[in-house]
């Protein structure tokens, strides 16, 4: 393709192995809370609990591993994640076809594979900037980007289409073995991968494990921007499950056509991440913090508005469009600063950190609002994220100003 940044040959098995295991993951786009509402017949508690406490836990489970991650070769780090949760995800069906799965299972698998999705994603971070020129940051998190939405815009009605051919756990069967795939691309990589020196006395465990926040929070604008994400992907994520119950069991979409209403508007995303590199040369990347960050957060509340039918349908596909779009376009360019203002041993542990605690605080506010779910309604509790994303804003980092130099004093004459 004219113009296509070549970004070398190891980068380009990176692409693929997350690719594939993307695809996978999109194929199963929400299969747990799906198999939780269609074969265990759960509520809204308990759907909120399954997207809010195995991922708590596999936070907890995934805090040492920064660290650990950090001195060590990332390739074979990220090739024992993605067999770590082939394994997990492969007891689903197992479990299913034996008549034994259960929803304590449900937790566990999704534990297991967030903590393993944490410790893989920091090893990744490492590997792009050890493989990228510092001026292709940008552009090869942008690819990550486009992928990613390509694949939930394609997975999730053929997953849903599988669902009704093959019953409910033939889209854990098709996540599982994108991990093996993934795990094959890693293999390929031919490149640097060095894993950083420890200091000559060695990090101490407690502090190893504060590390990456202590750059973090140390650091003005990368503060915000972790405060405001913490909230913004932490309410939008809480949303899922209200949707699941709301969509599925009290309008009675049938899931083909839940996963249409997800995997449309995500066709947004594949605009909004290849016009990223251009939009910050154009406004720079200040401008898209603030008016790309605000944007994220206005449409959720329209959430509230769905109704049963065809009109339902088209209104939670144009919210999730608007959402989408400033998402991807947004997402490179955090993903790009952050590596960009974190020293090369850091990387790991700033990275754990930062999924840590997004995915501690989606796992909270899902929890919240599954719990108001249950006392009220999913609307109420749809009301009440979408009205509570509207303050993200006001954490975004304020533009940088030059001082304006001190007016010189006039020369008598």
């Amino acid at each position: 393709m004219p113009g296509r940044r070549a970004l070398g040959r190891p980068f380009g098995w990176l692409w693929a192995a997350y690719a594939v295991s993307a695809y996978g993951s999109g194929f199963g786009f929400g299969a747990l809370p799906l198999i939780a509402v269609l074969v265990l017949h759960a509520g809204p508690a308990q759907v909120s609990a399954l997207s809010a406490v195995g991922p708590a836990v596999g936070a907890l489970i995934a805090l040492p591993l920064g660290p650990w991650v950090e001195f060590r070769r990332k390739r074979p780090v990220m090739v024992t994640m993605d067999l770590l949760r082939f394994a997990a995800m492969a007891t689903v069906p197992v479990g299913y076809a034996l008549g034994l799965l259960g929803f304590v299972q449900l937790l566990v698998v999704s534990a297991v594979v967030a903590a393993a999705k944490i410790a893989f994603n920091a090893a990744s971070g490492a590997l792009v900037k050890a493989l990228v020129r510092p001026d292709d940051l940008l552009t090869a998190n942008s690819r990550f980007e486009s992928t990613n939405w390509s694949s939930i815009a394609v997975g999730p009605p053929l997953g849903g289409a599988a669902i009704g051919l093959f019953g409910p756990v033939a889209t854990v069967i098709a996540d599982a073995a994108s991990y093996l795939l993934s795990a094959v691309a890693l293999t390929a990589i031919r490149g640097r991968d060095d894993a950083p020196e420890p200091s000559s006395r060695g990090p101490r465990p407690a502090r190893g494990l504060l590390d990456g926040w202590r750059h973090i929070l140390g650091e003005p604008t990368l503060r915000a921007l972790y405060l405001n994400n913490l909230l913004v992907a932490g309410l939008i994520m809480a949303t899922e499950p209200l949707l699941a119950v709301l969509l599925l069991r009290q309008l009675h979409f049938p899931p083909w056509q839940y996963a249409l209403a997800f995997a449309a508007p995500c066709l947004g995303g594949l605009l909004g991440s290849r016009l990223a590199r251009r939009v910050v040369a154009r406004h720079g990347r200040d401008r898209v913090f603030r008016t790309v960050g605000t944007l994220r957060a206005v449409w959720l509340i329209g959430l509230v508005l769905v109704r049963p039918g065809l009109a339902g349908l088209l209104t939670v596909i144009a919210i999730e469009l608007a959402i989408i779009v400033n998402m991807s376009l947004y997402t490179p360019v955090l993903a790009t600063y952050r590596l960009e203002h974190t020293p090369a041993h850091l990387v790991a542990r700033t990275l754990t950190a930062w999924s840590v605690g997004q995915q501690a605080a989606t796992a909270v506010l899902t929890a919240l609002a599954g719990l108001l779910a249950a006392a009220t309604a999913p609307r109420t509790a749809l009301l009440a994220t979408g009205l509570l994303i509207l303050t993200t804003p006001l954490l975004l980092p304020r533009p940088t100003r030059t001082p304006h130099p001190a007016p010189t004093p006039a020369t008598p004459t």
